[in-house]
């Protein structure tokens, strides 16, 4: 991030790779789940905006008010990638 080193868990990678990867679509709450953790895990929710939580720290100039990792309430979460200059 602006230059330096992020140090990302293995289930942070797993869950900003999917967002990358499909920058720009909206990915559901149960795909998240079963790319980061596995399918059996669709349901938690909460562990899916802990950890976007905890990305946003990481990622995000200010996390309150995310500019990369977008919600889309009662849907999922979206990656907007930064504006080129």
């Amino acid at each position: 991030m602006r230059g330096q080193p992020v140090d990302l868990t293995g289930t942070e990678y797993r869950l900003l790779y999917t967002l990358v990867r499909n920058a720009g679509q909206i990915m559901t709450h149960e795909v998240l789940l079963a790319r980061a953790w596995g399918r059996e895990y669709t349901d938690e929710i909460s562990y899916l905006k802990s950890y976007i939580h905890r990305l946003r720290l990481k990622l995000e100039p200010d996390p309150h008010r995310p500019e990369y990792i977008l919600t889309e309430h009662g849907v999922g979460y979206w990656f907007r990638p930064a504006a080129e200059e």
